[in-house]
């Protein structure tokens, strides 16, 4: 997955300090710089999680594109778990990390991932949807997923790449949208570019 179309010298940032963004960019052969514009992260509370999600990778780019050298591609991500319309983010501490492992416990819940892309004035964005369904865990395997402290930067409370795979007893939809930048649809974007104008 390295056809990305992005014309040489055309500089790429990503508006992301995520390490699993970073090393999906980096497995799709693109050369990037880090640059992040400390945006509000906050969305309208009546909009659904799918779509907060795209509004949110959207004020992501936006708020970076001042920084952003002008002639920059930017990219940005943003994720959010959903249990019965009830938006999961980052846990604030480990109570709100255990309540989020035990309302997804032995439950099917979706992760929208939405992407957006910034070139000359062009902005490009969309939302992927993945289902998860966890097995039923018990308080001994939520304390001990837990201390592993991986559970506190990552949207629902877990990371589905790391030791939180243990977890799941299956997905249906891609991956890459639970573990945070679906490639496939960044690869969409990214050719309907116009990189001529």
């Amino acid at each position: 997955m390295t056809d990305c179309t992005i014309p040489a010298g055309v500089p790429v940032i990503l508006a992301s300090q995520s390490p699993r963004r970073r090393e999906l960019l980096t497995e799709m052969g693109i050369s990037f710089t880090i640059l992040t514009g400390g945006g509000d992260e906050r969305y309208p509370g009546d909009m659904h999680p799918r779509d907060a999600v795209r509004y949110l990778s959207e004020q992501k780019a936006y708020g970076v594109r001042g920084i952003a050298p002008p002639e920059a591609l930017i990219i940005a991500s943003d994720t959010l778990v959903e249990v019965d319309g009830t938006p999961l983010g980052k846990p604030k501490d480990a109570r709100d990390a255990r309540r989020m492992l035990s309302l997804l416990s032995g439950r099917h819940h979706c992760v929208h991932t939405g992407v957006c892309v910034l070139y000359r004035g062009q902005a490009l964005s969309a939302t992927e949807t993945t289902e998860v369904c966890f097995r039923t865990l018990t308080d001994a395997e939520i304390d001990a997923y837990l201390a592993t402290g991986e559970p506190f930067d990552k949207a629902g409370a877990y990371g589905i790449q790391g030791q939180g795979g243990r977890l799941v007893s299956h997905i249906r939809g891609n991956l890459d949208t639970v573990i945070g930048l679906c490639r496939e649809t960044l690869l969409r974007l990214l050719r309907e570019i116009r990189y001529d104008e």
